[in-house]
């Protein structure tokens, strides 16, 4: 197994609001360039933050690909109430651009990675409503986004906007992420297991259709045979195993796309 080295980073940046971010770097070959970097968003509901089994597995994945990784512990809860973790996404963000040099990562094309509800924040990273546009960082290359929350439309997931928007969501239908989708939409790869009874596989069908519909380059699906299929990350030892694979070669096919024009 791949041993990771993780550096808790103490951010004295106000509007960064004080969340944690951890960083580990990958080996990088002598000679070699800086890579682009990962933001990972585990996931928790809007009500914690599952770094133990979102975050540290992704980062040992990403680093065994030698991807430098960041894992962000955003503020949830009474704290953590909307737009708290979009701007904090975004200050990790400058953050590490900023730094870029001093962390042995590329400043251009992030990926950004997200669980569940830390899935949900990551998709709404895209949107003109709640995401970088606001902040003043750039879009990231790839949204990475496993058994996301997507949908305010389905009442076992009221607990979870809740946390996010309070209990009065009638101001916040925006929250819903498949009717937020535009043309300009950063790429996304989107998958979940069929067997999820956490968030229904209907949340990643509706922001596949709609990024279809968008005309927004995408990847993904529901894979089958997985049984209750929450909570797994990189999914190791299981059907969908290979998934986060599929999602690098993904990322790296667009930022060849890009260099080339």
């Amino acid at each position: 197994m791949h041993t990771l080295r993780e550096h808790i980073i103490n951010i004295r940046d106000r509007a960064f609001g004080g969340s944690g971010l951890s960083y580990f770097p990958a080996a990088r070959k002598e000679g070699e360039g800086a890579r682009p970097f990962a933001l990972v968003l585990p996931g928790g509901g809007y009500a914690f933050v599952s770094v133990g089994f979102e975050g540290l597995p992704t980062a040992r994945f990403l680093n065994s690909r030698g991807i430098t990784a960041f894992v962000l512990r955003y503020h949830t809860g009474r704290r953590g109430r909307y737009p708290v973790p979009q701007r904090e996404v975004a200050g990790a963000v400058r953050h590490i651009i900023n730094n870029a040099e001093a962390y042995g990562v590329s400043p251009h094309g992030y990926s950004l990675w997200g669980y569940s509800a830390g899935g949900h924040l990551a998709a709404s990273f895209g949107t003109d409503t709640m995401g970088c546009k606001n902040y003043g960082v750039p879009a990231p290359a790839l949204l990475v986004l496993g058994y996301p929350v997507v949908t305010m439309r389905e009442e076992k997931l009221r607990p979870c906007f809740c946390n996010l928007f309070g209990k009065d969501l009638a101001p916040f239908s925006f929250g819903s992420i498949e009717t937020q989708i535009s043309p300009d939409y950063p790429p996304a790869y989107v998958w979940c297991c069929e067997g999820d009874d956490i968030v229904s596989d209907r949340n990643t069908r509706l922001l596949l259709s709609a990024l279809e519909a968008q005309g927004v380059p995408h990847r993904g699906g529901v894979v089958p045979g997985v049984r209750r299929g929450h909570g797994i990350s990189v999914a190791a030892g299981t059907a969908a195993e290979g998934w986060a694979d599929e999602a690098l070669a993904f990322w790296f096919e667009l930022l060849v796309e890009k260099n080339k024009n």
